[in-house]
């Protein structure tokens, strides 16, 4: 089962993300543990405050050390027996992508810290093997960033998914945008479904599947086939692709 903490001053803007959809499945079939501490509760003054002024001046408050430190301590204490990662959402980390959300979900334990005001005692730094931005733009706390990584990666975990197939074919799982799916009807207002999906020949719809999917990278995101090892069938794809929307 792997355990996940997140370390947040609003625990409660997770109770409702945290228990739905395919998270709450996990939760419920015991595949996943999910606690959520709120590090006001560890602050050692008597006021709980948990941020301060600046040392040398500057705009705004910082996160405070210590009740971020007795926080993880509890943890440790009360889980001495898992490996932890500790995420650190900062917008100065490192960018989340799939590949990342692949490393965590390989994890036993997984600590995120979600800081608020105008950012963290550089110290805080000291006790996190990650720090990790969910984009090129600020947010008011990192409690969303953390259920947008929460999910992207409980959602890889073994038996989550009813069909394990889903998040390996997913878009950004292959290094591709997903291609085109059709359900019934098969016509709808006089738009229809590709033949070559309805004539049950599996190789004819898998090389219609990979075309469609480099065409859509190829029009959507042309920087993901920058890093992308193509085979031989897929250049002479990518090269019709490039005529046929020239």
């Amino acid at each position: 089962m792997m355990k996940i903490d997140v370390l947040t001053l609003f625990p409660r803007m997770f109770e409702g993300p945290m228990g739905e959809s395919i998270i709450g499945k996990a939760v419920a079939k015991e595949l996943l543990e999910i606690n959520v501490s709120n590090f006001r509760e560890y602050s050692d003054n008597k006021h709980q405050t948990v941020d301060d002024y600046p040392y040398g001046g500057g705009a705004g408050m910082l996160l405070k050390v210590q009740p971020i430190y007795d926080n993880i301590k509890a943890i440790e204490e009360k889980h001495p027996e898992t490996k932890k990662r500790v995420i650190l959402l900062d917008p100065a980390g490192k960018p989340f992508n799939q590949k990342m959300a692949e490393e965590f979900s390989e994890e036993e334990h997984l600590i995120f810290i979600c800081g608020h005001y105008e950012g963290y005692d550089e110290r805080i730094r000291s006790l996190v093997t990650d720090e990790v931005s969910l984009g090129d733009y600020v947010l008011t706390g990192g409690e969303l960033g953390a259920m947008v990584m929460i999910d992207a990666t409980v959602r890889l975990l073994p038996d989550v998914l009813g069909n394990q197939t889903s998040a390996q074919t997913d878009s950004h799982s292959t290094g591709l945008l997903e291609h085109p799916q059709y359900t019934r009807p098969a016509e709808f207002k006089d738009m229809k479904v590709p033949e070559v999906l309805t004539n049950g020949n599996h190789k004819l719809i898998e090389e219609w599947q990979l075309k469609e999917s480099l065409r859509r990278t190829y029009l959507r995101r042309p920087d993901m086939l920058e890093k992308l090892e193509m085979t031989p069938q897929m250049e002479k794809m990518l090269s019709e692709i490039k005529k046929e929307e020239a």
